[in-house]
């Protein structure tokens, strides 16, 4: 099970929000994450995909217990910056004795002064401020040291100007700390292999996880009957149909 290999603090973690079983996406990227391959996790919403990526990070980050520098970046389009989600990574981080931290345009200069003197080792970022991160001396430095670049949302970057930004910044990233392990989540992908080969760049093999997991529904359509009060009609100027709604 993908969960047991996971440290007692990320267990812990996870129980406590009540997760005991891995979704099947989860069973299938989590030991390919933590075998160190370039992945693509494509998924529902709701599956789970962002525990299926950070987790075998976190696991790692635990085991080498190396705090220096940024070692995972977490790009994500910046309406994707959803409270839920970043409140999932900063806990779980938490458990795990890691830091983590946001940078985006909103960012105030006192946190971004902090994250230049200490940076978290898990920092959430937009693919625009990315760029702005390779501008500082200092923060270049400690961009040497990321090891993995997660990509939420990544159908959303692959096919526009956004994307492009993207594309060139990792290839930059890559010159100034080395090839670093690539993961894209989505949860809709009308092309994969297009997807594919803009997160492996060039000469980088990527390994698809794919899961189309289906719910069932039931939907019960209720239509109130018609009201025939003639008073009401007439005083409201409408019809028996909509006065049921209305009553």
């Amino acid at each position: 099970m993908p969960f047991d290999t996971l440290s007692p603090e990320l267990r812990e973690a996870l129980r406590a929000r009540g997760i005991t079983e891995p979704t099947e996406p989860q069973a299938d990227a989590i030991p390919k994450i933590a075998a160190g391959l370039n992945v693509l996790l494509v998924a529902p919403t709701g599956i789970g995909k962002t525990e299926a990526a950070v987790l075998p990070v976190l696991n790692s980050l635990i085991r080498e217990k190396d705090g220096k520098g940024f070692r995972c970046l977490y790009i994500t389009p910046l309406r994707a910056l959803n409270r839920d989600m970043l409140k999932r990574i900063e806990e779980y981080s938490a458990a795990a004795g890691i830091s983590a931290g946001v940078r985006h345009g909103d960012t105030s200069q006192s946190e971004r002064n902090a994250q230049s003197r200490k940076p978290p080792q898990i920092l959430i970022t937009t693919p625009e401020t990315l760029q702005v991160l390779f501008t500082g001396k200092v923060l270049r430095q400690h961009l040497k040291n990321v090891k993995w670049v997660i990509i939420d949302e990544i159908h959303e970057l692959a096919d526009n100007e956004r994307g492009a930004q993207l594309s060139v910044a990792l290839e930059r990233l890559a010159l100034i700390a080395g090839e670093f392990q690539r993961i894209g989540l989505s949860a809709t992908v009308g092309d994969v292999d297009e997807v594919k080969n803009y997160l492996s760049g060039i000469g980088r093999k990527v390994t698809v996880c794919r899961h189309d997991t289906h719910r069932d529904y039931d939907i019960t359509v209720e239509c109130p009957a018609p009201e025939t009060d003639s008073v009401l009609l007439d005083k409201l100027q409408t019809d028996p149909e909509m006065l049921g709604v209305m009553v």
